[in-house]
C-alpha cells in the first residue's frame, strides 16, 4: 500500500531534524509553559512541561518524573513566601509534534491556588536527562513567573535555587521590541561570563493535545538564529532583545563545573521563561 504524501513528508521531517540534532545545532530547553502569564483575575492554571527544542518544534526528549515541582506565593518577602508543593498535580502526558512524540508532564491547578492578586513563581526541578550523543547528563532548574491582577509581588526575589536566573525586569510584562535583563547565579553568587542560549517558541502550543502544532511562525535564515548565544558580563548580568511577541526561553549552561551524576558529567543549568506582548 502506498504511503501518503503526508506520511512521507513526516518521515523526511524527522530525518532532517535528527540531522540537525546530531550536529549539535539545537539547544535543550525544559519548558514550563502556561498560555497567559498576566491574567486579569485568578483562574485555574494549566502548565505543560515537555523537554524539547522549541524553535524547531523538536526533536522532543522523554523525561522522567521531576524531582520537585512547587510554587512560591506572592505574600511577604522572599524568606517569608509560602512554598506550595505541586507534585501531586503532576500527570504524565505524551507531547506531540510533527517531528516526534515524547513523554512529558502537565499540571492542572485549581483556581484556589492562584486566586489571590500578585506574583506566583513556579519552579520545576527535573530529573537529570541523559544525553547519549554527548555522554553526559543535563538538569535544568526552571522558573516561570505569573502575575494575577497587576499587583506587584516578589518577581525579582531569588527562589534560593542552586542555580538561577534572577530577573531584573518583570518576566510577565514585556512589550515586543523591548529588552529583558537578568542576573545568572550559582550558589547565590553572580556568575561572570556564563554562557546563555535563547530560544523562541516558534510553534503554536495546543494545550489539549498537548504539543506543538501548525507551521513555524518564523523562518530562520540560518540555524544560528534559532539558538542565539550570548554571555553574561563581569558581574553576571545580561540583556536580550525581544523582537517578536510570544514566549522566550533563557538557559544558562553548566553553572556548576565538575558536577557528576552516575559517574558521568552533569550540566547544571538554569532556565527562565518570559512572555512578550504585541502593543496594539
Amino acid at each position: 500500500m502506498r504511503r501518503s504524501l503526508a506520511a512521507i513528508s513526516r518521515i523526511f521531517a524527522v530525518i532532517f531534524a535528527l540531522m540537525l540534532f546530531g550536529q549539535g545545532s539545537q539547544a535543550h530547553f525544559q519548558m514550563l509553559y502556561t498560555p497567559d502569564l498576566a491574567p486579569v483575575r485568578g483562574q485555574a492554571t494549566h502548565l505543560v512541561m515537555p523537554f524539547s527544542h522549541p524553535v524547531h518544534g523538536g526533536p522532543n526528549m522523554d523525561i522522567n518524573k521531576p524531582e520537585a515541582f512547587y510554587m512560591l506565593s506572592q505574600r511577604g518577602r522572599a524568606a517569608q513566601r509560602k512554598k506550595v508543593d505541586l507534585m501531586s498535580y503532576l500527570t504524565p502526558v505524551t507531547w506531540s509534534s510533527s517531528i516526534n512524540s515524547s513523554a512529558a508532564f502537565e499540571a492542572k491547578l485549581p483556581r484556589k491556588l492562584t486566586r489571590s492578586l500578585g506574583d506566583y513563581v513556579f519552579v520545576l526541578q527535573p530529573s537529570p536527562y541523559y544525553e547519549a550523543e554527548e555522554d553526559k547528563y543535563i538538569q535544568q532548574y526552571t522558573k516561570t513567573v505569573m502575575n494575577v491582577g497587576a499587583v506587584p509581588g516578589n518577581w525579582a526575589d531569588p527562589a534560593d535555587l542552586p542555580v538561577e536566573i534572577i530577573p531584573l525586569d518583570k518576566p510577565y510584562a514585556n512589550w515586543r521590541g523591548g529588552v529583558f535583563r537578568g542576573v545568572v547565579t550559582a550558589g547565590g553568587k553572580p556568575v561572570p561570563y556564563a554562557a546563555l542560549e535563547i530560544e523562541y517558541i516558534n510553534y503554536r502550543v495546543d494545550m489539549k493535545l498537548p504539543g506543538f502544532v501548525g507551521a513555524a511562525a518564523v523562518q530562520l535564515p540560518q540555524d544560528s538564529f534559532g539558538t542565539m548565544g550570548i554571555k553574561t558580563n563581569a558581574v553576571g548580568e545580561f540583556v536580550i532583545g525581544l523582537p517578536r511577541a510570544g514566549w522566550w526561553g533563557i538557559c544558562a549552561l553548566d553553572l556548576v563545573p565538575g558536577s557528576l551524576h552516575k559517574g558521568k558529567p552533569l550540566s547544571v543549568d538554569a532556565v527562565l521563561w518570559l512572555q512578550a506582548r504585541e502593543m496594539n
